[in-house]
């Protein structure tokens, strides 16, 4: 059998999924105390958070789940741009609000000086797939072909998701 070396998103993704084990969302056990958690018709138990918590001074934990709040509604404009065939809209969107010509508008230099290195190498994994989506994205409308531009939405996707499976801010 063939050996693939794993491409720099693929280890970050890893080493965050390692790291989280098969943790479950803090927050969303926590918003359905009382109720039997966010799986209770399946009849388990929720599994305690095993995520690595990464302590922020209270403003600045504020400003970055807003703009963690912004990124999924990113995320959402961009998926509603490649939908309507408007592959141009989506690169903006990519490049502008998550890629890594928006660290500057984010306070990134700030905010990675309260994380630890994988979350930092989880960050900035995010902001470079979302860079590289723009570009695919912008490809897509001069050939035609979103299929490309869907996969990198998906890579991007994963690298948010590795990172909250990862960690979480306190």
């Amino acid at each position: 059998m063939p050996s693939h070396p794993l491409p720099p998103i693929a280890s970050v993704l890893v080493a965050a999924s390692l790291m989280a084990g098969c943790a479950s969302s803090h927050d969303a056990a926590s918003m359905h105390a009382g109720q039997g958690g966010a799986h209770a018709g399946h009849g388990a138990a929720m599994p305690s958070d095993t995520r690595t918590p990464v302590h922020f001074p209270p403003m600045l934990r504020a400003h970055t789940l807003a703009n963690m709040r912004d990124h999924l509604a990113a995320l959402a404009e961009i998926q509603q741009a490649l939908a309507d065939g408007r592959s141009d809209a989506a690169a903006e969107v990519a490049e502008r609000r998550l890629g890594m010509s928006s660290l500057h508008d984010h306070g990134a230099h700030e905010v990675a000086g309260f994380m630890p290195p994988a979350m930092q190498a989880a960050g900035t994994a995010m902001h470079r797939s979302a860079s590289r989506l723009a570009v695919v994205a912008r490809d897509a409308g001069a050939t035609g072909d979103i299929l490309p531009a869907q996969a990198a939405l998906a890579a991007l996707t994963q690298t948010c998701v590795a990172c909250h499976a990862g960690f979480r801010l306190e």
